[in-house]
């Protein structure tokens, strides 16, 4: 048979072996404790003989109906022998027959042998299962992963505080049939083929193994031209090494190994599945599974002549690594279907069998135990006195660099004797008062979770300390006086009565598992300091190591780095881009951009606002599942990220900022897209809560280890829950529970935890507000507003994934609690909008949208625009302001040359007269001007210049002019106090940049700022100023009244560039520009549209559009950097013969443009007088200002 085709058929074996398997068990619910004989109940202490284990089978009556212990604490169980490994898959309690004793929480342990037991865990946690509320009711739980095991204990952690400890319980399940094979260390099995190749495109290795050697071949095979698979224990990880045709061992990169798992020689059973098919691999250790693709050049893995199980029995083959062989047990060994131990059992011919296999587990009898408070946890053993010398040895594993391992006060005077680690170093020190002490220290980072042996050994003035036998490297001491053996000797810690015990600790306690313990070459045992017949301790776990790797799986997100102590984890975020306890948050990252309010923005196209990613990391369609960026990925190849900028607020993109730059062969290059009009609905998408009862409900929240919410709101209610998602025991919610609190709550497992925020003003007073929860493994955190971020520390130890199950409810709430009255904009969940308005629209009481956005929002309608309220938002109405835009914030500014001028004409009153009527004479009244507040920008280069001019129908005028020297005039002619004369010389004003000039008179009271600083203030003693004629931007054509100052500027007017100006509510440059023909506006000579904020940028040099990490000064690039264009000569001869035909275009462009600007303004005239109705003329003809009758078009942007 060809051996592709035995590989997919034994492959189609396995699968149905497995089916089959899964039907034997689906009916695994016997009974399995009472058939058991009493004896088999046993534990760790009884009230009386009628109290006794052999009592607590469920719904017995007998004796005192259950058991109690002599103490009711923590440190009692109740264990089953069920005499041969079963397969346990639920668990049922009652408390003691007719009595107030019962057990309300508890524990599981379980264990094959007796010692060495294993807590139960769900969830990656120690699971506390809930007990009774009485005496007689059963409480019955199925367990999410069933055990394997022949000894069950109940520890009790939660009583009735009104009576005992009480029990008497139920296990469940079936048994278990497994084939087992023991290897010393020294043996193996070999599988050997029919045919002297196997080659297969598919591979399902399954197996389980337990073990105390951190470092052990468990199986390998290899082939003549390179192949070989190895799966392997490495310092307690397995490690699975592959290659698919290769050759070339030593020098090519096709070998792939991937490591996973950890602290797996506990003694304890691991399970291990390996499927490939072609070049892709699951790989399967316990619940953690890695996904991951082969080098090789081939699909097939050829292997020769057999497969090793257990070890490498002839080492030295080409490719063979050289390892140990594996030292421990087997179960339920699968090759592509095969059962290899069965075969091995039938003594089957394609096994051999080298060295001592046997088909049972020899378990070795070690207990371990657990030191688990660095203040309250120590063990006190006895030793021998007075012997000349000392022996002490023990192991260690922990996660914490430091703590007290041991102490001990010397017999005959001769000192104290401490070991402990610091910083991850092992420290032996010896104090004695007439004595310099002596100190050695060994080894670096012990802190690593592996076991490390200690031995200490001290003969009359010498001592040695080995780590990890090492004998080589160990370190010796002497001392001056002769050292004895200790009385007492305390691990781990020492007891608060230093009067009695005398036991000193420089550091903290210890926190971590040891075994092994020798005192004066004799073995411990801690069984019976467990009875209490032997020495003495404080809060530790006897029989039990209960080591966790908190860093697997790594809760570090986008990439951080986890490294952990006993009791957490770390992340290090540091070249992630992002922050926070688990890397959650947006950090500073290596590029973003800034908008129109000078502000810097960290979300790209196709993104939003507030989420540092771009649009594939929404998506999920990022080329590299860890980063929410392509760009991110730091490919060797071009790889680009692309989207809309669609909220309004941030844009226009003034700048780009690209850092990171300075890695060499390293590059980056942006390009920004034409502006188009876009709505922003996603920031603005809200919905109005009518009523307490209303609310909107999504899909449940998907968030086991970590979610982030945000939102703002606003609301008159006093309180009201703004979101809930409930499951079956944990929840989530978000409230405003007071006027001034806002209360994050959270329950996931351990009781509800709240996080709530206080704000000294009230919160429910009608405008917006803003909402941020997270939580995540390390914390649960609150921010509102800008007001200070609370933060809750999770627990160290319980459960930690929140599991929900109902719909998530917006508004409202599922609990009887009082729904949310008000709106709620903006809501995100872990960086995805919900769409709440689409919601709205098919669900009572609640409305799309939100009234009274310019309550809260009008302040961004900047120089006088007005908030006028839209459905889903607002615009700013910017009729009475000089400038224009969704937020009156972009200039109207034009470039005049000498003699142009643009003037505006005011209503002409009727003549006063001796015989003028009443209402003639309030027309008049109506047309004085009891103030003046005049703003404007300007650049120029030229003096003298006229800028402003406002003159009377009393021939009274107000000049704005530019003296010779370029100091500022502001120059008042009144009919009462003659000419003054206002003079701003603290510069030249011509120097081609921008300034900004306000003038403000209220009364008699003058105020002059220039460029935001106040130059001047003047108090008239009288002014008059009134019927207002006309005002003049540039050369004023009717030059008789003007002094002889004035005159000299208006002889050459302005030349130079107007921006933005604005005359109490009229604003004749823009009336000029956007409505000449409809506006009593007239303009003479040439008047072109500008801009003088970017005249005076290009002036310069500012502009730049892409930059290049190999670029630093930021010079134009012009390269395509999305594809691989070939950089050659000829290219830079097209750049220069492009660079000419470009100069030559600027110049037949520059006189096209002069021979054409008058004939192009006079058409964009006649244009925009067909764009209005002609019953707006006459609007003007009443001092109002209509240059903005119509909506303007507003500008949006997108990238």
């Amino acid at each position: 048979m060809d051996s592709r085709a035995l590989g997919g058929f034994t492959l189609l074996l396995f699968t149905l072996w497995h089916l089959g398997l899964t039907a034997t068990n689906y009916n695994c619910d016997d009974a399995l404790v009472s058939p058991l004989p009493s004896a088999a109940l046993t534990s760790s202490s009884e009230l009386f003989s009628t109290h006794s284990p052999s009592f607590a089978k469920l719904n017995r009556r007998d004796g005192a109906g259950g058991w109690s212990p002599l103490e009711s604490n923590e440190q009692q169980w109740l264990q089953v022998d069920l005499g041969d490994r079963v397969e346990i898959v639920a668990v049922a309690t009652q408390g003691r027959y007719g009595s107030s004793d019962w057990v309300s929480a508890y524990a599981l342990t379980f264990s094959d042998t007796g010692r060495n037991w294993r807590q139960y865990r769900q969830d990656d946690a120690v699971w506390v299962f809930t007990g009774n509320s009485n005496a007689d009711s059963v409480v019955h739980h199925k367990l999410l992963h069933s055990m394997k095991a022949r000894f069950l204990r109940f520890i009790p952690l939660k009583w009735n505080a009104g009576g005992r400890i009480g029990l008497r319980v139920e296990v469940f399940g079936c048994s278990y049939k497994s084939d087992i094979a023991d290897f010393d260390g020294r043996s193996s099995l070999l599988y050997r083929f029919n045919q002297k190749l196997m080659s297969t495109f598919k591979d399902v290795v399954s197996l389980k193994f337990k073990s105390m050697q951190g470092d052990g071949v468990l199986f390998h095979g290899e082939g003549q031209r390179g192949d070989y698979i190895t799966l392997e224990l490495q310092k307690g990880k397995l490690s699975l090494h592959l290659n698919l045709g290769d050759s070339n061992l030593h020098f090519s990169n096709t070998h792939t190994s991937v490591t996973l798992g950890s602290l797996l020689d506990d003694q304890h059973w691991h399970s291990v599945l390996i499927e490939r098919f072609n070049k892709q691999v699951n790989f399967t250790v316990d619940k953690h599974t890695q996904h991951f693709r082969t080098k090789g050049d081939s699909d097939h893995l050829d292997i020769d002549y057999e497969l090793s199980f257990g070890g490498i029995p002839v080492p030295g083959k080409p490719g063979t690594f050289q390892r140990k062989n594996f030292h421990g047990c087997i179960e339920n060994l699968y090759y592509n279907g095969v059962n290899i131990i069965d075969l091995a059992k039938r003594r089957k011919p394609q096994i051999y069998t080298v060295g001592n296999v046997t088909f049972s587990c020899s378990e070795p009898q070690i207990v371990p135990i657990t030191f688990v408070s660095t203040s309250r946890s120590y063990l006190l053993l006895p030793g021998t006195a007075q012997i000349d010398g000392l022996s002490v040895s023990f192991q260690f594993r922990t996660w914490n660099k430091d703590g007290l391992l041991l102490f001990t006060e010397l017999s005959e005077n001769s000192g104290h004797l401490l070991v402990y680690l610091r910083g991850g170093r092992l420290m032996l020190l010896i104090q004695k008062e007439t004595e310099n002490p002596v100190e050695i220290s060994e080894g670096t980072n012990l802190h690593d979770g592996l076991w490390h042996s200690v031995n200490i050994n001290a003969r009359r003035h010498r001592i040695t300390l080995t780590l990890d036998n090492d004998a080589a490297t160990a370190s010796h001491a002497t001392t001056v006086s002769r050292m004895y053996s200790g009385n007492t000797y305390y691990f781990g810690g020492c007891p608060d009565n230093f009067t009695d015990s005398q036991c000193l600790n420089p550091i903290t306690g210890f926190q971590g598992c040891m075994r092994l313990i020798f005192i004066d070459n004799q073995p411990k045992d801690l069984i019976l300091v467990q009875q209490g017949s032997l020495g003495n301790f404080s809060d530790l776990h006897i029989d039990l190591c209960g080591i966790k790797d908190r860093c697997l799986p790594n809760y570090c997100e986008h990439g951080g780095k986890c490294s952990q102590s006993w009791s957490t984890f770390y992340c290090d975020c540091n070249n992630t881009g992002y922050m926070g306890a688990t890397c959650h948050n947006y950090g500073v990252p290596f590029a973003w951009w800034v908008g129109r309010a000078n502000e810097k923005h960290l979300y790209w196209g196709g993104s939003l606002p507030g989420i540092q990613q771009c649009a594939c990391g929404l998506e999920e369609s990022c080329l590299d599942m860890r980063y929410f960026c392509n760009c991110d990925a730091d490919r060797e190849e071009w790889t680009n990220d692309t989207g809309l900028l669609a909220f309004k607020d941030h844009l226009p993109v003034t700048q780009i900022v690209i850092t990171d730059t300075n890695r060499s062969n390293s590059e980056a290059a942006w390009k920004i897209g034409p502006l188009r009009c876009y709505g922003d609905r996603q920031f603005w998408n809200a919905a109005s809560f009518n009523t307490e009862a209303s609310y909107l409900h999504f899909p449940t929240l998907h968030a086991e280890v970590s979610a982030d919410i945000s939102f703002f709101f606003k609301t008159t209610a006093v309180s009201g829950v703004f979101l809930e998602n409930l499951g079956i025991k944990d929840f989530i919610r978000i409230e405003i529970s007071s006027p001034k609190e806002i209360t994050f709550s959270i329950d996931v497992g351990n009781g509800p935890t709240e996080a709530t925020v206080q704000s000294p003003t009230a919160l429910n007073d009608n405008q917006w507000h803003y909402i941020r929860a997270e939580r995540n493994l390390k914390q649960t955190s609150l921010q509102v507003d800008k007001l200070p971020k609370k933060v809750l520390e999770a627990p160290a130890e319980g459960h930690f994934r929140l599991q929900l199950n109902s719909q998530l409810f917006v508004g409202g709430a599922a609990s009887r609690r009082k729904g949310f009255l008000g709106c709620i904009r903006s809501l995100h969940l872990n960086g995805q909008k919900l769409d709440l308005e689409e919601r709205a629209k098919m669900t009572p009481g609640v409305k799309p949208g939100c009234p009274g956005h310019c309550s809260s929002y009008g302040n961004l309608c900047h120089n006088g625009g007005k908030c006028v309220e839209k459905y889903n938002g607002y615009f700013c109405d910017c009729t009475n302001s000089a400038y224009e835009g969704p937020f009156c914030k972009e200039e109207v500014s034009a470039l005049f040359e000498a003699g142009t001028s643009v003037t505006y004409t005011f209503q002409e009153p009727y003549p006063v007269t001796k015989n003028a009527s009443t209402s003639s004479s309030a027309i008049y009244v109506d047309a004085v001007m009891s103030k003046e507040n005049i703003a404007f920008s300007f650049l120029t280069a030229h003096t003298p210049s006229l800028l402003l001019y406002i003159n009377t129908y009393f021939h009274e005028y107000l000049a704005v002019i530019l003296s010779k020297n370029g100091s500022l005039q502001v120059r008042y002619k009144l009919s009462k106090d003659g000419l003054l004369i206002f003079t701003i010389d603290s510069g030249n004003f011509a120097n081609r940049e921008l300034h900004h000039v306000k003038i403000n008179r209220e009364g008699r009271e003058l105020v002059i700022q220039v460029d935001q600083v106040l130059k001047l203030k003047h108090n008239f003693s009288e002014i008059d100023f009134k019927a207002i004629k006309s005002l003049t931007l540039g050369k004023v054509t009717d030059s008789l009244s003007l002094d002889p100052e004035v005159s000299k500027a208006n002889a050459y007017g302005f030349t130079g560039c107007l921006s933005s100006v604005q005359y109490n509510h009229i604003s004749p440059l823009k009336a000029a520009l956007r409505h000449p023909s409809i506006a009593p506006v007239t303009v003479r000579g040439s008047l072109t549209e500008s801009s003088c904020a970017s005249m005076m940028e290009a002036d310069v040099n500012t502009a730049t559009t892409i930059y290049s990490s190999s670029d630093p000064f930021g010079k134009t690039d012009e390269r395509e950097p999305l594809t691989n264009a070939v950089r050659s000569d000829s290219a830079v001869i097209g750049g220069v013969i492009a660079v000419v035909i470009f100069i030559i275009f600027c110049i037949i462009a520059i006189m096209s443009r002069f021979l054409y600007q008058h004939k192009q303004a006079h058409r964009n005239s006649q244009k925009k007088e067909k764009e209005y109705p002609e019953n707006l003329e006459s609007s003007f003809k009443a001092d109002i200002d209509l240059q903005n009758t119509v909506s303007e078009c507003k500008r949006e942007y997108f990238i």
